[in-house]
């Protein structure tokens, strides 16, 4: 009987823990994403404004996505609905903005925090691979 080393061991426990199971979540990392709202024209009306999407910096992107659902949501204001998009993913760290359109953020009263959740697909119609989410105030 061959023994395992006490590090090998250890090893592949962790790799079966960490998120992805096996050897995924341990060597590709977990879906995750950024965004960058500086080019965002200034709004605190309460009217948003129709605007592209701010670009959204990847990493991790599951193997086999084939689309990225993102949706905008207002966590001081639940249930206004800022809307979102499907893109289409051929690879890569980015999407730049024109990929979809939403509401923008507009506050009337001081910062609101709002959460960007991104949904990989295997197919535009579902399939769901991984989800991630980045928040952030707003102005």
């Amino acid at each position: 009987m061959t023994r395992m080393s006490p590090i090998l061991a250890l090893a592949a426990l962790l790799a079966l823990a960490l998120p992805g199971g096996a050897l995924g979540g341990a060597l590709g990392g977990e879906f995750s994403f950024s965004f960058d709202w500086s080019d965002l024209a200034p709004c605190t009306s309460g009217y948003p404004n129709r605007v592209k999407n701010p670009v959204f910096m990847l990493k991790h992107v599951p193997p086999g996505t084939k689309f990225i659902r993102f949706r905008l949501r207002d966590l001081d204001v639940p249930g206004y609905n800022h809307g979102g998009g499907l893109v289409p993913y051929r690879g890569g760290a980015r999407i730049e903005p024109g990929a979809f359109t939403y509401n923008s953020p507009c506050p009337p009263n001081g910062s609101h925090r709002y959460r960007w959740t991104a949904t990989a697909l295997k197919s535009r119609t579902g399939g769901v691979l991984a989800t991630a989410s980045a928040e952030r105030d707003y102005p």
